[in-house]
């Protein structure tokens, strides 16, 4: 249903499956293969055209709220939240939709804020969260999700005009250290037990509020969030998606790459901060109905996922290759994960050892995405898809993906480009709208007909596409390119490599080397450390072609990350560079 208003032309088999939830949730299992091949017949056929109302509050989980009362939807949550002390919070979407409700009327009336006003949400995985991003879009208010930075970071993003901003007791000290210097923010909210002073109180206003609310009426391409990207390769930008971007935009790969239906129970470990949490605990699973499950853990512990994944029916579960290399360095033998049935990737290319390693212990493939906070989904290896260790997959409908040159042109299949998004003659209706403020930055990443995502890649001729690294991450060794990934790659097939880095350094003879920054293993931390190196150099160059070895190796505790867990080269490379 989510499709109707804007696909003209499918093919009848797949029409009758997306019109209607019900037979959605009945006939998916048979999808697989044959029907992904009819799927991207079908794709090719249909004219883009969007609704020009839309809202994902009323138009999905109000209707998800009406199947539920009818009986046509599974006796499952749309959402299921617990932590480590034992509490549990379950809602069904009419509960949802319910307290929803009243968190909107509290943002319009004690909070005085009105359509357009931008909200900050600085807050861990508290059920509250996915309130606030649902009363936002009841009300057209712009919610900006940040996770828990410390106070330089947090005057970077108030400076984004917000007019209220809400976190718990425990970070409000680090909000109010630069109260000071925010000129536009009017009301604070807080969620907590206890009262604050200077603050409203949302457990409060939620006992007193009424429920009673008409949801705004929201053209497609309206506004709606507001992401900062990473800032894995520079500042980080405000990244303005609408209504349809993400409200429509996930339908696909929700269906076709997550493999979910109303019947499905999904897990995604990202932090409220970053953007795949919007897209794997957000828009995503409701699109097609399923279960949002959290764990709201205050670290990431090898030991807690498997034990939650074996105690609870979650049947999709979503990680970064970070937790994934950390999971598969434990004996998952003795764990029984009697539900999962499906699992994902996304925010970094994962390496094909540990690709491996999850599927002899699992008995589990993992299928991987590759999307950006501009965009939704670009590559992935969709349910039934061949899979390719150490592809990205192929290109997510409706985008049309090609590796470019600098200039535009597009690279012959094998060649290494810029992975870009042709926009031109229709820009796809699921990409950002705007880098918000910075108009210099929306031109910059426009390159003749395509939007350029700034990474490197390789189209094979099946379609399948393979990350080389960041633009900026590619070091330029006596001629010779060389992408990050692969090295790092041939680094963590060694048994002593727990994780790695690799940039490149200056060399006055090559220009620039290869450098490794190498976590190593437990048991190989007491080694010599010069033979060490020399047997990962050997290794790396028996691995992949010679030229590509770490000239420089250099073992360290950990690696520099952002607050979403992805690997900053710039921090290493600058050091390198005496910047």
């Amino acid at each position: 249903f989510i499709m109707r208003p804007f696909i003209k032309s499918w093919t009848p088999q797949c029409l009758r499956i997306l019109r209607t939830p019900y037979r959605l949730f009945h006939g998916c299992n048979r999808l697989l293969t044959s029907q992904i091949i009819s799927y991207y017949d079908s794709i090719n056929q249909y004219k883009k055209e969007l609704p020009e109302y839309f809202n994902f509050a009323s138009d999905v989980l109000d209707e998800w709220s009406q199947l539920e009362k009818n009986g046509r939807r599974p006796a499952n949550p749309a959402f299921w939240w617990v932590n480590d002390e034992g509490e549990e919070v379950k809602w069904s979407f009419e509960e949802l939709g319910f307290l929803s409700r009243k968190a909107a009327n509290i943002l319009s009336e004690a909070c005085g804020l009105q359509r357009g006003d931008r909200v900050i949400a600085v807050l861990p995985r508290v059920p509250e969260w996915w309130l606030l991003n649902v009363a936002c879009m009841r009300t057209g208010e712009y919610i900006i999700s940040v996770e828990s930075f410390n106070a330089v970071n947090y005057m970077t993003r108030l400076a984004s005009k917000a007019k209220c901003i809400i976190t718990n007791d425990t970070l409000a000290p680090a909000v109010e250290s630069v109260m000071p210097d925010c000129q536009f923010l009017k009301s604070k909210l807080i969620v907590a037990k206890g009262s604050r002073a200077g603050w409203l109180n949302l457990k409060e206003l939620f006992a007193v509020t009424s429920a009673e609310h008409k949801c705004v009426k929201t053209r497609s391409q309206d506004p709606m969030l507001i992401y900062f990207t990473s800032g894995s390769t520079g500042s980080p930008k405000m990244v303005v998606q609408s209504h349809s971007s993400y409200g429509i935009g996930f339908a696909t790969s929700g269906r076709y790459w997550m493999n979910l239906t109303p019947s499905d129970i999904m897990w995604n470990t990202s932090d409220t901060g970053w953007v795949k949490s919007a897209w794997s605990s957000v828009f995503a699973p409701w699109i097609c109905g399923s279960c949002v499950f959290v764990h709201n853990m205050p670290q990431f512990k090898p030991t807690v996922i498997a034990e939650t994944l074996s105690r609870y029916p979650i049947t999709a579960f979503c990680s970064a290759p970070t937790a994934y290399r950390m999971l598969v360095q434990h004996d998952l033998s003795s764990y029984k994960f009697m539900s999962l049935k499906h699992c994902l990737s996304g925010g970094e290319p994962l390496n094909p050892e540990v690709m491996a390693k999850w599927k002899i212990q699992t008995g589990l493939d993992i299928y991987e995405g590759y999307g950006q906070t501009e965009t939704v989904t670009i590559c992935a290896t969709m349910k039934g898809m061949k899979i390719k260790p150490g592809s990205l997959g192929k290109a997510v409908p409706p985008y049309d993906v090609q590796i470019i040159d600098d200039h535009g042109a597009i690279m012959p299949a094998g060649e290494e480009g810029n992975i870009a998004i042709r926009i031109q003659p229709m820009r796809p209706f699921c990409l950002f709208s705007e880098y918000l403020d910075n108009p210099e930055k929306t031109a910059a990443s426009v390159c003749g007909n395509f939007y350029v995502t700034g990474d490197r890649g390789v189209m094979d001729e099946e379609g399948y596409v393979s990350f080389v690294g960041r633009a900026d991450d590619i070091i330029n060794s006596s001629g010779y390119r060389i992408g990050p990934f692969e090295v790092e790659s041939a680094l963590i097939q060694h048994p002593a490599v727990v994780e790695s880095a690799v940039v490149s350094s200056p060399d006055p003879i090559r220009g620039e080397v290869v450098k490794a920054f190498i976590v190593l293993a437990p048991a190989f931390v007491s080694h010599d450390p010069e033979k060490l190196a020399h047997e990962l150099q050997q290794h790396v160059k028996k691995v992949t072609a010679p030229y590509k070895y770490p000239r420089k190796v250099e073992f360290v505790q950990d690696l520099p990350k952002t607050a979403t867990g992805k690997i900053q080269r710039k921090v290493l490379r600058n050091r390198e560079w005496g910047k």
